[in-house]
């Protein structure tokens, strides 16, 4: 069910609970018996996106390079997603969104502060900065990125380009 949701989804963002239903081959009264609304199926959605994000940057991180190589792979990785699921545009929008997207970020964060301890330990990045402040930022602007992709102010691939020429800004020493 979950599934078939997300390539829905990624089709149709505002497809109901009987698109999603039809689409899983379930009845509508089985969605909601398994998800109560479409928030919660919506929050469930996201933790699948989530879920496959941390696998791919998993894999990304494995690859060798330079920190600042491996954290716009990372940034690749999520405009990739966001782009193929733009249902996540409609996520964090009630206090209860917000809250789930926050503890999302949690692992998120945390790759982000090692590669930006990375890049400060070797020069790429400025080191007067603590990384976590850093992180922050980053995050912000990449909320920035999605709130101009949301206000139909700027596409998919011109916000991924802005947040990485603003955080290599950010992020660079001297």
């Amino acid at each position: 069910m979950l599934d078939a949701a997300v390539r829905l989804l990624a089709e149709r963002p505002d497809a109901g609970m009987a698109a999603i239903a039809a689409a899983a081959d379930v009845t509508r009264q089985t969605v909601y018996a398994h998800f109560g609304t479409r928030d919660a199926l919506l929050d469930a959605v996201a933790d699948r996106i989530t879920d496959q994000a941390m696998a791919a940057m998993d894999e990304a991180e494995e690859k060798s390079g330079s920190a600042q190589d491996a954290l716009l792979r990372l940034q690749d990785i999520g405009w990739r997603l966001f782009e193929r699921n733009p249902v996540l545009l409609q996520l964090g929008s009630t206090r209860a969104g917000a809250d789930a997207d926050l503890a999302r970020h949690e692992p998120v964060a945390a790759r982000l502060t090692r590669l930006i301890e990375k890049g400060q330990a070797s020069g790429e990045f400025d080191p007067a900065p603590p990384a976590t402040w850093l992180v922050a930022a980053v995050t912000a602007l990449g909320h920035a990125a999605g709130d101009e992709v949301r206000a139909d102010r700027m596409s998919v691939e011109e916000a991924a380009t802005w947040l990485r020429t603003a955080t290599l800004a950010l992020l660079r020493s001297g």
